[in-house]
């Protein structure tokens, strides 16, 4: 994919349009209770601002109505909180779709929630151009909202004088490039959560590129009662077990395989109090939910992830959240952070995995975008993605 990158252009003197992703979350009170988002933004508005350029900073935040900007809409916390990690003042400009502010070289301002203009979210061309004629160049730093099209993220890429991907967007392009272009094999793909149904494109389009592909939690009981097991009272979809044997069968027609448990992890009941039993899998009861992997298979898993040349991880393999059905996923994510595989990894659950476990410095990249990340997997063109490939040349 080949982009035009900010750290490459010349900023000095230019206003630049900088699209963000500084959806945090906030307390009833407004207050910002995590701010990965706003950090991982720095690095773009930093370079600008070190390079001389005029900058404007916008952002969604929350799902506001088009045309109002409600006390729950509003960017002022994000304001402050920027300029604390800027260490300069950062001005909120409201109205601002048709200009009427200043800033100068040196200065950012940040655009009230652009979700609030009418016809964002419609990537309305009027609006779009109305955007881009207040820049000289846009930068799309908003990996998380790639795989929408709107004025902000898609829009405004078509008719500014220049469109550039940002650090972080070009990061998140160059890890999932790398890791799903040009692997270095063999390719293992983790994919865990609860439905085959809100996975299955992605399983099949992994199917036809990894070596292994290791599924969990809900997934792995479909895919154990499409091998003939019995789940007894696990979640599962057993209306899709014919789309994961047809998984099955795309991997062992080109000789890579998905290794499914021999052991697991089961309990009556989904709970922090749960008694939970490590049986063979050929054991399960009518009344057992599986719940984790067994040791047997996290050793399995484990060693599979070593002898990796490339890892893409989304979803855990067990309900991680209690303890004692941790297990699995904790080996799991040891097994990754002691690999030298390249590894990458992406969705909400993966990252509270990686967090508990405290092997975020060891993961080769954390992608920061959930959908997008999921809809990159899956082969999709990300129109963001898209509207800054057709700018390359121009």
């Amino acid at each position: 994919m080949q982009v035009k990158k900010l750290a490459d252009l010349d900023v000095r003197g230019k206003k630049v349009f900088i699209r963000a992703d500084l959806n945090v979350p906030q307390d009833d009170a407004g207050n910002i209770t995590e701010d990965t988002r706003i950090r991982a933004s720095i690095p773009s508005i930093q370079y600008c601002l070190d390079n001389g350029a005029a900058v404007m900073v916008t952002s969604h935040l929350g799902r506001p109505t088009e045309g109002t900007v409600g006390p729950d809409d509003t960017l002022a916390p994000v304001a402050v909180r920027l300029g604390q990690l800027l260490h300069k003042p950062v001005k909120l400009v409201s109205g601002w779709v048709d200009g009427g502010f200043t800033v100068e070289p040196g200065q950012i301002v940040l655009l009230e929630n652009c979700r609030c203009n009418k016809g964002e979210k419609k990537d309305n061309e009027e609006l779009a151009r109305k955007m881009a004629a207040l820049c000289d160049i846009y930068v799309n730093d908003a990996f998380g909202t790639a795989h929408r099209a709107e004025a902000t993220t898609h829009g405004i890429a078509r008719f500014a004088p220049v469109a550039c991907a940002g650090m972080l967007m070009g990061a998140e392009i160059d890890a999932l490039s790398k890791a799903l272009h040009e692997p270095k094999r063999p390719l293992v793909a983790i994919v865990g959560g609860a439905k085959v149904s809100t996975k299955l494109t992605i399983l099949k389009t992994l199917a036809d590129k990894v070596d292994q592909l290791i599924v969990g939690g809900g997934i792995a009981n479909t895919f154990l009662l499409a091998a003939g097991k019995r789940i007894g009272e696990s979640l599962a979809e057993p209306e899709m077990v014919r789309e994961a044997q047809q998984v099955m069968d795309i991997m062992k027609a080109r000789g890579a395989e998905v290794p499914l448990p021999v052991d697991v992890v089961v309990a009556d009941e989904v709970s922090a109090l749960a008694r939970a039993n490590r049986i063979s899998v050929d054991e399960v009861g009518p009344h057992d939910r599986i719940l984790d992997f067994g040791p047997k298979s996290s050793a399995r898993l484990a060693d599979i992830i070593a002898h990796a040349g490339t890892i893409v991880w989304n979803g855990p393999v067990g309900v991680f959240e209690h303890a004692q059905f941790a297990g699995g996923t904790k080996m799991m994510a040891s097994a990754i952070a002691h690999s030298e595989a390249f590894s990458i990894a992406g969705g909400g659950d993966t990252l509270a995995a990686i967090a508990k476990f405290h092997i975020a410095n060891d993961v080769g990249y954390i992608s920061t975008g959930g959908g997008a990340f999921l809809e990159f997997l899956e082969g999709k063109t990300l129109p963001a993605i898209a509207a800054l490939e057709a700018r390359f040349g121009g």
